[in-house]
């Protein structure tokens, strides 16, 4: 399917919905593109004793009329940035009515409370399915104040802050190259700095590297992942006229992004949603920035479509 200049969003009228769509609509502003704000619910099925064992499903009537407010809602709340909107009421799983639309969109938004735990880890909650099925990059909002915590639903949203730090995780994966390269438009869109970050763990020499020499020159092993990123990076920038800064450091990735989302406007990372049960999660790496990230943060897949990172 051909994709559209158009930012998809799932929306149910939820201070952290509420909030993705105000990131939203300042995106689809920068950008030139449109606003397609989508509600949906599913209705459960119950046994009814008095149907000899059948199921009865329940009226919808007053759930889609729910649904309508809240996408009037949110029409109304972002009407001032003057982008195109359209709305639609889908009956379905959110997470899977999001996915199958994402086919058509250059990129999908959604929000989150940001709280972390058990519950965020499950792959039914949108925040978690939507990044790992999506056929476009998806933007996980956090919901946090200028301090980076966590904010009740009942508060007011607060004020969507303008992209103009990005910061990409760069590990040499055709994933991550794909996700440099949105970066890099999403740079341009915005006119935002952006730095690219590699990391390799090891100052506790453990995990991955637990099995490198004591004789390791850890220097030399920085020089050569500095060495790798400069040239995947140049390589990204062919045909660009923009500056990136890079940084090789001590440390895994999950960690360095985290921390650079504290004083960073946006995120971007790739995960590899291999197809089949692996392709079912996000990479640890991106699990753990979606689940502690101050800022929102990007997840491009390899099942985003490489042309649409140019379709600025």
């Amino acid at each position: 399917m051909p994709q559209h200049d158009v930012i998809l969003v799932g929306v149910d009228g939820s201070t952290p919905s509420l909030h993705a769509l105000d990131w939203a609509a300042a995106e689809a502003a920068v950008r030139g593109w449109s606003l397609h704000l989508v509600c949906s619910y599913s209705l459960p099925s119950f046994t009814a004793a008095s149907l000899d064992g059948g199921y009865a499903a329940l009226d919808d009537t007053a759930i889609q009329e729910g649904a309508r407010a809240v996408l009037a809602e949110g029409v109304a709340r972002v009407s001032h940035h003057g982008v195109p909107i359209t709305t639609k009421v889908h009956t379905g799983d959110a997470a899977g009515v999001l996915v199958e639309l994402s086919r058509e969109a250059r990129l999908a938004v959604v929000g989150t409370r940001g709280r972390g735990g058990f519950a965020d880890r499950l792959l039914g909650t949108v925040s978690s399915a939507l990044p790992a099925h999506a056929h476009c990059p998806t933007v996980v909002v956090p919901l946090r104040d200028s301090s980076g915590h966590a904010l009740p639903d009942d508060v007011e949203p607060p004020p969507v802050r303008p992209v103009r730090r990005i910061v990409v995780g760069v590990d040499g994966s055709e994933q991550a190259e794909r996700a440099l390269r949105f970066a890099i438009t999403e740079a341009e869109a915005w006119g935002a700095d952006l730095t690219a970050v590699a990391g390799v763990p090891m100052a506790s020499m453990t995990g991955v590297l637990a099995w490198l020499p004591a004789a390791v020159d850890h220097e030399q092993v920085l020089r050569d992942l500095e060495e790798g990123l400069n040239v995947v990076v140049d390589r990204a920038l062919v045909g660009h006229e923009l500056t990136v800064k890079r940084h090789a450091l001590d440390g895994t990735g999950a960690e360095l992004l985290t921390e650079f989302s504290e004083a960073t406007d946006l995120i971007v990372l790739g995960s590899r949603g291999r197809g089949g049960f692996a392709g079912l999660l996000l990479g640890s790496t991106s699990q753990a920035v979606l689940h502690h990230a101050q800022c929102p943060v990007m997840i491009v897949t390899n099942r985003c479509a490489p042309a649409a990172a140019g379709a600025a």
